[in-house]
């Protein structure tokens, strides 16, 4: 028999036969004194059967239910076969009432089913969908009511939005364009050289970045930029409350906060494709006049016999579209923010995941659009 000292009248002793445990209770269990565990009594075995007795057990209450129930627990879930045969017959029916009360407390296997799996997420989409939705109706009227009286909207925020989004923006949007337009010159140049056909380097660069490059960069740039700011700022003022005094005193955030933001993008971001797009065709012309030895008035002469006003369009068109889609994907995320710093930044990683992800999408559908239709 070994026995377990311990420092309250609560004692147990243990002693194992084979794969068999004989665990013995005695002393006296209060609930309010120091009392043994099963876990620290059984230690690191793992019995196959476990016997469980009381022997000399003075004044006891639920401490010494609690024990024989964690014992008949761990022997539950472990599949060991645990023998209360032993105990006294009212320990007997006060621990089996105790473990009808407690049948959910025995873990079970809780993983989803595939059929859940997909359920829930097609659940998720739609509730993420009908929200969008609802954003986007919310400023479809917005801007209708802009329309039928422009002299209620604020033009002043509207301007200094778009001095941030736009002018602000300058520097690292003609970086990026032009290490582009650079990248692309260098990739084309690897295959043109082979055929003899350097001077089609400006074909690629002309019809790249004005389709395509120019308006997806830019809104990428955007994106991290203009449209994490903008989830940042409305969600500080939700977390301060601030929205909540504007809708108090009757002024819809929508009207207040969100259409000069998108207003400003959609106004700006086809200026800053433009430019994007001139900045990306001067780094190519720089690699094919010191790559490929074409002077830039033969460069822009052939560009020109590819480039039309047409391709011109299908970029701006994209612009607007763009910028439209970064300016409601930061607002949404924005006025959907936690109220703490927490969901401010998720707000803002938020938005830039989700602006990038319809950016893709839409250029994505334009593709197959300007296909069909034969732009």
């Amino acid at each position: 028999m070994a026995a377990r000292p311990e420092t309250s009248n609560a004692r147990v002793a243990v002693q194992t036969k084979g794969d068999a445990m004989e665990v013995s209770l005695g002393g006296t269990w209060q609930i309010t004194e120091p009392r043994p565990s099963w876990d620290e009594i059984r230690g690191v075995e793992n019995p196959a059967r476990v016997r469980l007795h009381v022997d000399d057990v003075g004044k006891w209450d639920s401490s010494m239910l609690l024990f024989l129930f964690g014992a008949q627990q761990w022997c539950r879930v472990t599949g060991a076969y645990c023998d209360t045969e032993a105990l006294p017959e009212k320990v007997q029916l006060l621990l089996n009432q105790l473990s009808t009360s407690h049948e959910t407390s025995v873990p079970f296997d809780r993983s989803e089913n595939f059929l859940i799996t997909v359920g829930l997420a097609t659940q998720d989409v739609w509730v993420k969908g009908k929200a969008i939705s609802h954003f986007v109706g919310e400023c479809v009227l917005s801007a209708v009511r802009l329309v039928r009286n422009p002299a209620k909207f604020r033009w002043r925020d509207c301007l200094v939005e778009m001095q941030q989004c736009g002018a602000m923006s300058l520097p690292i949007v003609s970086l990026i364009s032009f290490l582009v337009g650079v990248t692309l010159a260098y990739t084309g140049a690897l295959v043109l050289r082979q055929y003899g056909g350097d001077i089609y380097v400006a074909d690629l660069i002309g019809l790249a970045m004005v389709r395509e490059m120019g308006a997806m960069m830019t809104g990428v740039v955007l994106a991290g930029r203009t449209g994490a700011a903008f989830a940042a700022t409305l969600g500080n003022m939700k977390a301060n409350e601030e929205i909540d005094a504007l809708e108090t005193l009757g002024i819809p955030a929508v009207n207040f906060l969100v259409l000069p933001r998108l207003l400003a993008l959609g106004v700006m971001m086809p200026l800053l494709a433009l430019y994007a797009n001139a900045l990306g065709i001067l780094g190519g012309m720089a690699v094919a006049r010191g790559l490929l030895s074409i002077s830039p008035t033969a460069y822009m002469v052939e560009m020109q016999t590819i480039v039309s006003m047409g391709d011109v369009m299908v970029g701006v068109i994209k612009a607007v579209t763009f910028g439209l889609i970064v300016g409601l994907a930061g607002c949404l995320r924005g006025l959907q923010a936690e109220r703490s710093a927490a969901g401010v930044g998720q707000a803002a990683t938020s938005a830039v995941v989700t602006a990038i992800l319809f950016i893709i999408v839409s250029d994505a559908i334009f593709a197959v659009v300007f296909n069909i239709v034969g732009l």
